[in-house]
């Protein structure tokens, strides 16, 4: 068996979980700057089986990977938009169409599917609404398949968690 083959069946029959696995998932998610020493001693184990725990956490994928997370107000991307979108029609080019043009933008950080009223949510970060109404204009008023869209500007973030409740 390939190891892309065997990584592939890890990922589609993920491992059960334990009280030590979730509590490394928690770490991680809080810190993924943590070493494994530092793993260990939080989890009462040695710092071997933290390590190979993490990495059938990897390699089951429950863990997708690890970033930085970049304070927006100082790099002037403060200013954050969510933007329901309604597709012109709900055929499957239109559809494909503008997912792909969505994922080439770069101040479009999150985008979903949703159902109700809109077919898209976009969460999107700009400088400022003069910003914001260029992206509008120049960007997504370019996009094909957008029919009509409807901004909330968020005035205050009264919470906000990286990942997830584990």
């Amino acid at each position: 068996m390939s190891i892309k083959t065997q990584m592939n069946k890890e990922i589609l029959s993920p491992k059960k979980l334990d009280d030590i696995d979730l509590e490394l998932l928690r770490l991680l998610q809080a810190n993924c700057n943590l070493t494994t020493k530092e793993l260990a001693d939080k989890v009462h184990l040695s710092p071997t089986p933290v390590f190979e725990r993490i990495r059938q956490l990897e390699a089951s994928g429950y863990i997708l990977g690890y970033s930085a997370l970049l304070n927006r107000k100082l790099l002037n991307h403060g200013f954050c938009v969510f933007c329901n979108i309604r597709l012109k029609k709900h055929s499957r080019n239109y559809i494909i169409h503008f997912k792909k043009a969505i994922k080439k933008i770069d101040e479009i950080t999150e985008c979903y599917n949703i159902s109700g009223d809109y077919d898209f949510m976009l969460k999107i970060y700009v400088t400022d609404m003069e910003h914001y109404q260029d992206f509008v204009q120049n960007k997504l008023g370019t996009i094909e398949s957008v029919g009509s869209l409807h901004s909330l500007f968020v005035l205050e973030e009264v919470k906000h968690l990286q990942g997830m409740n584990v």
